[in-house]
């Protein structure tokens, strides 16, 4: 199993949509980083958890876990021409984008602030607390894994 923390703005799609999606489930979408798309692509896998992580809000940070369900999904929004995330150079044939599908495990009963994770020298690697990383998608350690989850 991996672990992998995933970001997301909560005012486009926050956990509490996830958790209130008919069978809490939902595509990733939206993901325009190679490095990201790779991961999405070939790295994850069903099964794989990942901390669901509000970003560019008030009080970013982790705010519960989520399942990977499904995998290696081409994106359809980079074919629709009325999405925000329309990527005209995509061709069927050959996706440029993928996603996966992840689905709601639980809700923190509260949210590990990124100022609490990069308190922690134990986290000075995991790449939400390195400076200039901006990746939406992230491997986690399972020793980051775990010492998060005891932060809880």
């Amino acid at each position: 199993m991996n672990y992998w923390l995933m970001k997301s703005e909560p005012d486009v799609f926050g956990i509490e949509d996830l958790k209130n999606r008919p069978d809490q489930t939902e595509p990733w979408d939206g993901v325009r980083n190679y490095q990201a798309r790779n991961m999405l692509r070939d790295q994850m896998q069903p099964g794989d958890l990942a901390f669901f992580y509000h970003s560019n809000c008030k009080e970013p940070g982790i705010v519960g876990i989520m399942e990977i369900v499904r995998t290696g999904l081409p994106d359809p929004t980079q074919f629709d021409p009325d999405s925000d995330y329309y990527d005209p150079k995509s061709d069927p044939a050959n996706p440029r984008w993928y996603l996966v599908e992840v689905r709601f495990q639980r809700q923190f009963r509260r949210t590990i602030t990124l100022a609490e994770l990069k308190s922690h020298p134990e986290l000075a690697e995991l790449p939400t607390v390195r400076k200039g990383n901006r990746l939406s998608v992230h491997p986690v350690s399972p020793a980051q894994w775990e010492f998060i989850l005891g932060l809880e």
